[in-house]
């Protein structure tokens, strides 16, 4: 291959790159069964998030003060993206 033939093929790479990283969008988060009758959350990562119900009930009744730990660590913590 020439020089040119490099250059070009790289050029239309770098196109076809900037056009999947346009179409792909955020996942979105879905629950799910386990097989095991836990809950599944999806879409926050690579993983599942994975926790019975009496567990998911916690983490929701600590929501007001998750919410107000990520309000009074905010410059401690980064984020994602």
């Amino acid at each position: 291959m020439s020089d040119e033939d490099l250059k070009a093929e790289l050029e239309r790479l770098k196109q076809e790159n900037a056009n999947l990283k346009k179409a792909s969008k955020p996942k979105e988060l879905t629950l799910k069964v386990s097989q095991k009758g836990a809950v599944s959350l999806y879409g926050m990562g690579r993983f599942p998030v994975t926790l019975y119900k009496e567990q998911w009930l916690k983490v929701l009744d600590k929501a007001d003060d998750i919410r107000e730990f990520i309000t009074e660590n905010e410059s401690q913590l980064t984020t994602k993206g």
